[in-house]
């Protein structure tokens, strides 16, 4: 039998001291890569609740008028000669507007003075004679009675002048009374009579409108007179300017609805733009509200999630992030906006490209807006 001359290997063993060294190796390889970058933070755009500025809600239609219109009325009847002013014609306080025949008046007048006259000579008459009558009394000449019948004949005739003096006075003020004056400074808006009519007393002839405060008097029905308040601002467009809209504040509501139309009648005074507004010119009022007390937000600001599909709700910006927070939603508005509860004025929201964000991610704000347009 042959032998062979090799020596024999020991056979291979694996040693497990061996694992912890291999594992530190692969995680010093781990380390050595590189990390992943984070997303960038998502673009969206906000709107920060309830800083909408104070905008019209409703318009109404009406009429520029003066505040002060007053009816000019002859105090005597008569027959109108002469009217000296058109409608549409500035007038200055004192001037002549119209004329009455005022013969009568006159003649009436010329009476009361002769009168008049001839009842100072005769209260002279008798003051001189009731003097000499005190002395005759005085010497016991003529018994008191006498002396009594001539003082009673003095008085009367004394009161007779005093009674023809005023007599006298009214009639003069009748015959200026035949002269229609303007009372102030103004404009004539109306006149409804002519030269040749007969008047009474008291009949309006003419109205005059006062340029220095006008105003739009509009009716605002039921559903809305409760919004409105003496003092509240309004606006005020001319349909002669276009756009452009005017300052102005409710003088008087009126306490009671037309029996007719059921509608509040409302004054509303102009502030600016008086020279624009001419009487009669059509114009419109608008009625403003300061800031909202429900807040109001944009649909697009609402989402819901799958795992509550019920429950609307808005991203809240939280400095650099969002949190989604549940709200209450209440009456859709125009312009595709809507009123909700659980957000607080002032307080900021994403607008727009509500379901790409998730809970905490990192937003940059591209603009902000207001709550309404």
């Amino acid at each position: 039998m042959i032998k062979s001359n090799s020596t024999p290997r020991p056979a291979r063993t694996f040693r497990y001291s061996s694992i912890p060294i291999l594992l530190g190796i692969l995680g010093l390889a781990g380390c050595s890569t590189p990390p992943e970058n984070p997303a960038p933070p998502r673009p969206v755009r906000v709107i920060r609740v309830g800083e909408a500025a104070a905008h019209p809600t409703a318009g109404f239609a009406g009429e520029v008028t003066a505040r002060r219109e007053t009816a000019l009325a002859f105090r005597v009847a008569g027959k109108v000669v002469t009217r000296l002013v058109e409608v549409g014609d500035r007038v200055r306080k004192g001037q002549v507007i119209a004329r009455l025949d005022a013969n009568d008046y006159r003649l009436a007048t010329q009476n009361l003075k002769a009168q008049l006259t001839a009842a100072r000579a005769e209260c002279e008459f008798s003051r001189a004679d009731l003097a000499r009558y005190r002395e005759l009394l005085d010497q016991n000449i003529i018994a008191p009675p006498e002396f009594d019948r001539r003082q009673t004949a003095y008085t009367g005739a004394k009161e007779r002048v005093a009674a023809l003096s005023a007599q006298l006075e009214q009639t003069a003020n009748q015959l200026r009374y035949s002269e229609l004056t303007a009372e102030r400074d103004g404009v004539i808006s109306g006149f409804s009579v002519e030269a040749g009519d007969v008047i009474a007393a008291g009949q309006s002839v003419a109205r005059l409108a006062q340029l220095d405060e006008k105003e739009v008097t509009v009716h605002v029905p039921e559903q809305s007179i409760g919004d409105v308040t003496p003092g509240q601002a309004v606006e005020v467009s001319l349909w002669s300017q276009g756009e452009r809209r005017f300052r102005g504040s409710v003088r008087e509501v009126a306490p009671a609805a037309d029996p007719a139309t059921r509608t509040y009648r409302v004054k509303a005074a102009l502030l600016d733009g008086r020279d624009q507004a001419l009487l009669g010119m059509t114009a419109t009022v608008w009625l403003t509200t300061t800031e909202p007390t429900v807040p109001v937000i944009p649909r697009s600001a609402v989402f819901t999630t799958h795992q509550d599909p019920k429950q609307p709700k808005i991203w809240l910006l939280d400095a650099d992030t969002v949190r989604s927070v549940p709200v209450t939603l209440g009456r859709a508005l125009d312009g595709e906006h809507i009123e909700v509860a659980g957000v607080a004025p002032g307080q900021t929201i994403v607008s727009a490209g509500v379901q790409r964000l998730i809970e905490g991610q990192a937003v940059r704000v591209l603009a902000a807006e207001g709550g309404r347009p």
